[in-house]
């Protein structure tokens, strides 16, 4: 019977373990000759230790270890050691002993490296990407792939024990709308027929609730073809929960615990239960948007009584269209002109018409562009209203209510988001509007049109101003999954199909196998949905999602990997029925990959 490859785990070794005989197997991390004698760092799963090749205690094992290059897959036999007084290495786990090797084998070796492999060399993400199965050596994307696996153990373990069921749902669906566009697989079989990769298995487990399960949970995959952004990309995991008879109070009180774990596993603290909650208008009035950083003040304030009778044009012609006029307090720092200039010129790019700037001098008075436009009783109300002190940095925007926070609400993100420190302030936000109001007055979901409206009659005589029984989960300014207590009455559906335009031919053709099934006696129930993505990506302190995910798109969807998207050949196409348009084809013709 053939020996194992190994008999320990490099990582794993400790001081007890000195005088055992190992083998061990894993790659070359680095290689290091000090006079003859080799010491190479052997990196596996569980860690790295130290293995030294002397060439007095076995020439042939030196004369191979000399071949060794970064990335070689090795398999090492020898004895654990201490290692020599003065040279334990107190910031290895493994630091404390080496392995004097007896034997080595080259298992597999490796071509020269497109980067190192370690922390500390700057490559460019797309050449990460490019060899993503050997970024993922690095431990870094190591700690973060455990992080993400720990997670989701977490989630499992804590859903069972409140007796969730896990249901998988199908992955090929009928397309409907909720919220993106949805990505579409073409039908052989039925050619000029497409179906869709599921957004959230949002129906399927409402139909489970129909069909009695009462208590569902999924770790599933979902797609949306969106933009992408840091925390976004057209794939993604979530875990997803829906419970027969509950409303927003029993989606809380099962997911808080499950939030709880993962952050106890993950960074080792105990969360606070239960979590704070807002409603969606306050968390717009005071922070400028709908996922707040509460970390930090610098809240948004009202200035229009400030400002009422103002001489100062801008703003009294905001306030007489019925706009808003507002601003934050952005503390002492130093303003500097191009710092001021840059802060007007991201204003606009975030949509203002304009931004006014003021700063609180020594003898309190304003030291601003507008100050002459504003008599001493504004210049005082401005300050109080922002409880300003010298050396504070005032800004005010004055729009539309709605871009006016807006802008509020980036810039003091801009300049007050924490960094440095690993505070996580949860937080639920409550009673969304049932819909989605744009500049033209047209409606649109606010979630998605499976969302229950607080009050039926005040969505039918007020569609603009309606409350839902939504909700999402927030965590330092990253917005991490929405839920909601759903319509389980078909005729309250079909009135939102109605508000939102779809006919009843419409929401036959599109949604009918779904309102069949509320015919027969659906429960009321809720739910909601956490991105796994983006919850590993807050724990483990991450910028984007992509560091933490296995094999993720750049931001314009390319997988420079395995140069996807592609194009197939025409065989295919005629297979499913597709022919790509003549100017589609030319441009396909000069298209340099990734692009």
């Amino acid at each position: 019977m053939a020996e194992p490859l190994r008999t320990a785990r490099a990582g794993a070794l400790g001081e007890a373990d000195a005088g055992r005989e190992v083998r061990l197997a894993g790659w070359v991390a680095s290689i290091r000759d000090h006079g003859g004698v080799l010491f190479v760092d052997l990196r596996e799963a569980t860690g790295v230790v130290q293995v030294v090749i002397d060439p007095v205690a076995d020439p042939e094992v030196t004369e191979l270890g000399r071949t060794l290059r970064d990335e070689y897959c090795i398999a090492v036999s020898g004895t654990v050691r201490l290692r020599p007084p003065g040279t334990a290495n107190p910031d290895l786990p493994t630091g404390a002993v080496e392995v004097a090797a007896t034997a080595v084998i080259v298992l597999s070796p490796s071509d020269p490296l497109p980067f190192r492999i370690d922390d500390r060399a700057d490559v460019d993400e797309n050449r990460r990407l490019e060899y993503r199965y050997l970024d993922l050596r690095r431990p870094r994307m190591a700690a973060n792939l455990v992080a993400r696996s720990r997670a989701m153990g977490a989630m499992r373990t804590t859903m069972l024990a409140q007796g969730f069921l896990e249901v998988d749902t199908p992955t090929l669906v009928k397309s409907t709308p909720e919220g993106a566009r949805d990505v579409l697989v073409p039908s052989r079989l039925r050619q000029g027929s497409f179906y869709a990769l599921p957004q959230s298995p949002q129906l399927f487990k409402q139909l489970l609730m129909v069909g009695g399960v009462e208590r569902y949970y999924q770790i599933a995959r979902c797609y949306r073809d969106e933009d992408f952004r840091a925390d976004r990309q057209i794939e993604f995991t979530q875990l997803d929960i829906e419970g027969s008879f509950w409303d927003r109070e029993g989606v809380f009180s099962a997911l808080e615990p499950v939030i709880a774990a993962v952050a106890r596993e993950l960074r080792g603290v105990e969360l606070p239960l239960p979590f704070p909650r807002i409603t969606w208008h306050e968390a717009m009035r005071r922070y400028g948007s709908d996922k707040p950083d509460t970390r930090f003040g610098m809240e948004l304030v009202d200035l229009g009584p400030v400002f009422t009778g103002t001489g100062f044009q801008a703003f009294a012609a905001v306030l007489a269209a019925g706009g808003l006029v507002a601003g934050i307090n952005a503390g002492p720092r130093e303003t500097t002109r191009s710092m001021l200039d840059g802060l007007v010129e991201r204003a606009r790019t975030l949509g203002a018409k304009g931004l006014v700037w003021a700063v609180v001098e020594a003898d309190g008075t304003l030291r601003s562009p507008v100050a002459k436009h504003l008599g001493t009783p504004e210049q005082e109300g401005l300050k109080q209203a922002l409880g300003a002190a010298p050396g504070d940095l005032l800004l005010l925007v004055g729009d539309r209510a709605k871009a006016a926070r807006s802008v509020l609400g980036a810039l003091r993100l801009d300049l007050g988001r924490p960094g440095g420190h690993d505070a996580l302030d949860f937080l639920w936000v409550v009673d969304f509007p049932v819909f989605a109001v744009d500049d033209d007055g047209n409606l649109a979901p606010e979630h998605h049109p499976f969302t229950a409206p607080y009050r039926v009659e005040e969505m039918r005589n007020d569609p603009q101003n309606a409350l839902s029984r939504a909700y999402d989960l927030v965590v330092n300014g990253v917005e991490l999954g929405s839920g909601s207590e759903r319509i389980h009455d078909p005729r309250v559906q079909r009135e939102v199909f109605s508000i939102l335009g779809i006919s009843d031919a419409e929401a036959e053709s599109r949604f009918g196998w779904f309102m069949r099934a509320l015919r027969f006696g659906t429960p009321p129930h809720a739910g909601f949905a956490v991105g796994l993505d983006r919850l590993v990506m807050v724990l483990q302190d991450e910028p984007n999602i992509r560091e933490v995910m296995p094999f993720p798109k750049t931001q314009t969807g390319y997988d420079p990997m395995t140069d996807s998207p592609s194009v197939v050949d025409d065989h295919q196409l005629r297979e499913l029925g597709i022919d790509l348009r003549p100017e589609v084809r030319a441009s396909l013709a000069g298209e340099p990959p990734g692009s």
